[in-house]
């Protein structure tokens, strides 16, 4: 009998120590599959995290790639809403002669004779800033000539003769500019003047880029605004004028449209039509600083739009 209680507390003890034996197994075991496990979880966490970075790095290059130094700029499809790029596009800033789109615009819209004589008086004269002009007070040229020399050299005189012979006169040119602009839904815009030798007419970027796609369905305003140069006869005496933007001219570019703009307080402008990476744009350029960053940051803007990589961008916004 005690022999065999012996037996049985013995057997006892062992099957104690194997099942403590095998709980410590089962728990080292354990412990080493959780470690796999843990280090499965964490490893795919890496990899978005580099792709993120990576096209974020991408986006950010390309923003460095369009350093365009006019205050205001915007690139946008025209009679679309895709904008391809922008900055300050909303500052209602000064346009200068930006201007004379929109007095072309309301000039023509009047349906009048193109032909008839219009004379230079006194009353067409800068005396707000003393700008040159080589149309003496006197002269007697077309309408048509006018409107020329208003959109492709800038003329101010032919500018203002042009809304003083409107019917009404400048009064009546003035509330036709601006309900024609109201019309075009350009709702931060202002005109005082119909040459924008006043800094009081102003606008957006986002503004122009809608005068400038109305101004393109004019085929005069497109002929003339991008005539590189014409011999103009004025009192029986031939005058050379040119066009204020030099890129008409240049092979490279396929413009249907341009103007251009200086005064102190609006800086140089620029606007266009055209056609760039076989996409119909406008551009609009505002208080540029230099005699030469306008027509760089267009050359940029192109240059930017006909790279390889251009259609896999996205609109970039500064």
């Amino acid at each position: 009998m005690q022999i065999k209680l012996k037996v049985a507390v013995l057997c006892g003890v062992l099957m104690g120590a194997n099942l403590m034996a095998t709980g410590v197994a089962e728990a080292q075991t354990a412990q080493k599959k959780v470690k796999p496990a843990t280090s499965k979880v964490s490893k795919p966490q890496k990899k978005p995290a580099k792709k993120v970075s990576a096209v974020h790095a991408d986006q950010l290059h390309e923003a460095r790639q369009l350093a365009v130094q006019s205050a205001s700029a915007l690139v946008i499809e025209q009679d679309g809403d895709d904008t391809l790029f922008q900055k300050n596009a909303n500052l209602v800033v000064p346009i200068a002669s930006i201007t004379k789109l929109m007095t072309a615009m309301v000039v023509l819209d009047s349906t009048p004779n193109l032909q008839a004589p219009i004379t230079v008086t006194d009353e067409d004269v800068d005396y707000l800033r003393g700008s040159r002009s080589r149309l003496q007070v006197g002269a007697v040229i077309t309408r048509e000539t006018a409107l020329l020399l208003a959109l492709m050299s800038s003329e101010n005189r032919a500018a203002h003769a042009l809304a003083r012979n409107y019917p009404g006169g400048i009064d009546a040119f003035l509330v036709a500019m601006n309900r024609k602009a109201k019309s075009l839904g350009m709702e931060s815009s202002r005109f005082e003047d119909p040459t924008g030798l006043t800094s009081n007419n102003v606008s957006t970027a986002y503004d122009l880029a809608k005068m400038v796609g109305a101004a393109h369905r004019y085929p005069l305003i497109r002929e003339f605004s991008t005539t590189s140069d014409a011999k103009i006869e004025v009192s029986g005496r031939g005058l050379d004028y040119r066009n204020t933007n030099q890129l008409v001219k240049s092979s490279t570019w396929d413009i249907g449209l341009s103007k251009t703009g200086y005064i102190h307080e609006a800086g140089k402008c620029l606007v266009m039509q055209a056609r760039l990476a076989d996409k119909p744009v406008v551009i609009v350029l505002l208080d540029s600083a230099g005699k030469f960053t306008r027509v760089g940051d267009a050359i940029r803007i192109k240059r930017w739009m006909e790279s390889a990589s251009f259609s896999r961008r996205l609109p970039t916004r500064v």
